[in-house]
């Protein structure tokens, strides 16, 4: 005999699934088929996450991928990961890149030159994030998520443009919609002097957005286009310094409706990086293979003063 409390517990798991399912239909997917033969591409922090999975569906469309991660292990052991899940024999080149580390970038851009004439997409994906408690500095002495998620990927494409402008590439910038509650202090960031809990994961994110625009407005006339994407909430292990167990427990029934996986979170970026109609398109914001109305307001005059002193600070270490 079946218990009565079974009959709420299984029409309650069926509409919790059916609400579930009817979000997922709302989170954007990149439907077009769009074959990569014979295109380059380079995507950061490959070995995890939504770089991991933006890697590989650019691999099994053929594409050669590099993959750019923080060791020359992890590089390799998502090559390899790939390769066991494809079936088209994908040509994956692992190879190490530290963003946290100026001269790492500089190491990492020199050895792509020597191997490749051209690059046709690169996915500024790779970041940290860490607790509002603790205030981390890189290798260079820069505030740790403006200096790896913002700074060493405004170096890196630097560094590499000759080369996207080569290929007509494009270049997509992962963001954050948490970009919203970011601010730009430019003195705060000279000085490493900071508001207590002050969200710099957010800041970066900002920071992300605003140079995606202006490089957008740097390089149009280069045929190199520039697209930021939020990947909405996405399961990775990015906040694992920031989140306890207790956390994962108190968050699971919010999570149950709005927590994407890694593929699912991929869907925007690879939208950007392949879709043919936005080929007339640079600098926008992107978020469910769509258009993004951010609800910050942007100041052309702070995007001009942080590239600028972002160069400088690039200048100072790498003088």
């Amino acid at each position: 005999m079946i218990h009565p409390i079974a009959y709420c517990i299984l029409p309650t798991i069926l509409l919790l699934v059916a609400v579930r399912k009817y979000r997922e239909s709302k989170w954007g997917k990149c439907k077009n088929k769009v074959k990569l033969d014979g295109k380059i591409a380079l995507v950061t922090g490959a070995n995890s996450g939504i770089g991991f999975e933006i890697a590989k569906e650019l691999a099994a469309r053929n594409a050669q991928v590099i993959l750019a991660c923080r060791s020359l292990k992890k590089a390799q052991s998502s090559a390899d990961k790939i390769k066991k899940l494809l079936f088209n024999n994908p040509t994956l080149v692992p190879m190490e890149l530290d963003l946290a580390s100026l001269k790492s970038v500089k190491l990492f851009s020199e050895m792509v030159k020597e191997k490749f004439s051209e690059i046709h997409i690169l996915i500024n994906n790779a970041g940290v994030a860490y607790p509002k408690s603790q205030r981390l500095q890189t290798a260079d002495g820069f505030e740790m998520h403006f200096g790896t998620n913002h700074l060493g990927h405004f170096y890196l494409t630097n560094l590499l443009e000759s080369l996207v402008a080569n290929g007509k590439g494009r270049v997509v910038v992962v963001a954050s919609s948490l970009h919203e509650k970011g601010k730009l202090d430019i003195k705060a960031i000279q000085s490493l002097e900071f508001e207590d809990r002050e969200n710099l994961y957010a800041n970066s994110k900002l920071a992300n957005v605003y140079f995606a625009q202006e490089f957008a407005k740097r390089s149009k006339d280069k045929g190199i286009k520039v697209y930021a994407i939020c990947p909405g909430w996405v399961y990775t292990s990015l906040f694992r310094y920031s989140f306890k167990w207790y956390h994962l427990i108190m968050v699971a029934p919010v999570a149950f409706f709005f927590m994407r996986s890694a593929k699912q979170g991929s869907q925007t970026a690879i939208y950007c990086a392949t879709e043919p109609s936005l080929e007339n398109e640079t600098g926008f914001l992107y978020r469910d293979c769509k258009k993004y109305n951010s609800k910050a307001i942007f100041y052309d005059k702070l995007a001009t003063e942080l590239w600028d002193e972002s160069q400088n600070m690039v200048n100072a270490i790498m003088k």
